[in-house]
């Protein structure tokens, strides 16, 4: 006997309130260098609201209707990343954002959605059971392109951060779908060779590597390998976020109570850095407890994924695991040395609403996949 599935899935929004309780507690302290902590967090605390709002509303909408608009939509996508391209509105350096005289909008933001439902459409249609190796070569070909075209564009902004959350969407579709194990194997080999030779023009051929990348990006990777030496220019912000993730130890020095997010050391303590002002104010214990609060919201992706009916929404799920698990990653391994800084937000704790929107749609379709995944008595509850 079938049951309905209600339009909330109240596990997932709790792991969210708690989520938007740890962005309001460090957005107020990583501003108050700024004077207008309560500002902020009012911005945030609405941006959130709207997030949701935009959430429930994409839930509502059947995710298997996507399969017919998914092909427009990216197309879509990429005609207003070229739009950025030619009118685009430039700030710090970027040309990122298109201007509609009452809002400006950042194309690659709702192309990162675009490309995970094109992919997910494109890799159910092959089927769950595996191909052959032979057979992978279109499919992989394919993928590839799908996948390169909006990240010409966007790297070319220049958006480093945005093009890698493509690639990892990308990625994770890629090894969880029916491709041949094989051909998942040499891709792996081919990405750590390319990895491999990148290291090597940097030690050998470092002529060569500084024509790879832009040149505040080579100034973000040398002071990634070397904080100390380049601590005065863009080692700055690692080198004053690692004293201040340090300082807080086991407990923290206490809400509001960083010396180096009070004393302005750290710039974009709200946004980029935040991860540090939790470390810095709640120490070793609060950031466990927001990393176990990610641990949760994958798990319960994983659980909607794992109860859904359709291969469409398995890869819907687990695409949005690759969208948000990756900003997770990525901003927190530059907090603490282990990446060089690419200046991605921590998924719905940073201050923004483009970053936070985006998550929330991609949300909003693992609940939609959730709402319409058959649920009968006697089986285990989603």
């Amino acid at each position: 006997m079938q049951k309905k599935n209600s339009l909330l899935d109240y596990q997932l929004l709790f792991i969210i309130l708690v989520l938007l309780i740890f962005s309001c507690f460090a957005v107020y302290s990583g501003s108050g260098q700024y004077g207008e902590s309560g500002y902020y967090v009012l911005r945030q605390i609405i941006w959130y609201c709207i997030g949701i709002a935009i959430m429930f509303g994409v839930a509502a909408f059947d995710y298997e209707l996507l399969e017919k608009l998914a092909k427009p939509l990216y197309w879509i996508g990429v005609f207003s990343l070229l739009l950025v391209h030619l009118f685009g509105v430039e700030k710090n350096g970027s040309q990122r954002w298109i201007s509609l005289g009452f809002i400006e909008l950042q194309p690659s933001e709702f192309m990162k959605i675009f490309l995970l439902v094109y992919l997910a459409v494109y890799l159910k249609k092959i089927g769950e059971d595996r191909i052959s190796f032979k057979k992978s070569i279109p499919v992989v070909i394919r993928i590839g392109i799908i996948t390169i075209i909006p990240i010409l564009f966007i790297y070319t902004q220049p958006d480093l951060g945005s093009s890698l959350i493509i690639i990892s969407i990308a990625l994770t579709l890629f090894f969880i779908s029916s491709i041949s194990f094989k051909m998942i194997m040499l891709s792996v080999t081919v990405m750590t060779s390319a990895i491999g030779f990148l290291m090597y023009l940097y030690t050998y051929k470092n002529d060569l590597f500084t024509q790879i990348f832009k040149p505040h990006q080579l100034g973000r990777i040398y002071a990634w390998i070397s904080p100390d030496k380049y601590s005065s220019g863009y080692g700055y912000q690692l080198k004053q976020s690692m004293l201040g993730i340090g300082s807080g130890q086991l407990t923290g020095t206490g809400f509001n109570q960083g010396v180096q997010v009070n004393m302005g050391k750290i710039p974009e303590a709200h946004t980029d850095f935040i991860f540090a002002v939790i470390g810095e104010d709640f120490g070793f214990v609060g950031a466990s407890l927001l990393l176990f609060t990610y641990f949760l919201l994958f798990y319960r992706i994983l659980k909607i994924a794992h109860k859904s009916n359709t291969l469409l929404g398995v890869y819907i799920c687990v695409g949005a695991i690759g969208l948000i698990a990756f900003q997770v990653f990525q901003n927190i391994a530059m907090t603490i040395g282990l990446m060089p800084i690419t200046g991605l937000a921590l998924p719905l704790i940073s201050y923004g609403g483009s970053a936070l929107i985006t998550n929330m749609i991609a949300l909003g379709l693992v609940c939609s996949v959730r709402m319409r995944s058959k649920k009968y008595i006697f089986s285990d509850g989603v």
